[in-house]
């Protein structure tokens, strides 16, 4: 898996094990249903063993689906169990470390202005998860929302795909791809009611962007 396959991502979603009342199994099955075909496992409080075990079990499921699998936080998870890549935020693991350990596989980072955007996307990073957009309850320490402007500016000045990320809903999504991101994950909006549905509405959203 290589960042070419970044150019036609849909909307991008991201496990949930304490909002929602269905397994990441359930969960997972349900965004790729509903046209989801880029997962994030997220999991901030098992242990390693059952991320492994979990993850692994999430990989055979996107697998299925030719969908992009990638884990959150751990580099070493996502070579063990050969997911497409791992995600990382400022204060995780250095990008130079996943790198090292992941080679050619795709590598995210969450940036939150336009300097962490270009050094993050000079180090090699292959997209960017730009948050919060709005604010977020589902990221304890998700900071002050940055708003659609600074998206916008983060978009002038970098080419690598962008994921917008916190507190995006059916409400504010469409200035969320008008402001130039090419996908965007909505937690709340997706893991509490009917996933599969209300991932078809954002992926439709999607496919209806202005060109």
């Amino acid at each position: 898996m290589t960042a070419k396959n970044l150019r036609n991502i849909s909307f991008y979603f991201i496990t949930n094990n304490e909002l929602s009342e269905k397994s990441e199994m359930e969960q997972v099955r349900a965004a790729l249903q509903g046209g989801s075909n880029i997962i994030q496992y997220r999991d901030k409080k098992s242990s390693k063993e059952k991320l492994i075990q979990i993850a692994s079990k999430l990989k055979s499921i996107c697998d299925e689906k030719n969908a992009i699998f990638i884990v959150n936080d751990y580099a070493d998870i996502a070579n063990i169990v050969d997911a497409d890549g791992v995600h990382i935020g400022q204060e995780d693991m250095a990008y130079e470390k996943a790198r090292d350990l992941l080679k050619d596989k795709i590598i995210g980072v969450t940036v939150h202005n336009v300097a962490e955007a270009v050094k993050a996307e000079t180090m090699g990073a292959d997209y960017l998860g730009v948050s919060p957009i709005f604010g977020t309850t589902t990221k304890n320490d998700a900071g002050k929302p940055i708003g659609i402007e600074l998206l916008r500016e983060i978009r002038k000045n970098v080419i690598i795909p962008i994921v917008a990320i916190g507190g995006i809903n059916s409400g504010n999504v469409d200035q969320v791809i008008e402001a130039g991101a090419d996908s965007f994950c909505a937690i709340s909006a997706t893991v509490i009611g009917d996933i599969a549905s209300d991932v078809r509405f954002f992926v439709d959203r999607l496919s209806n962007r202005i060109t």
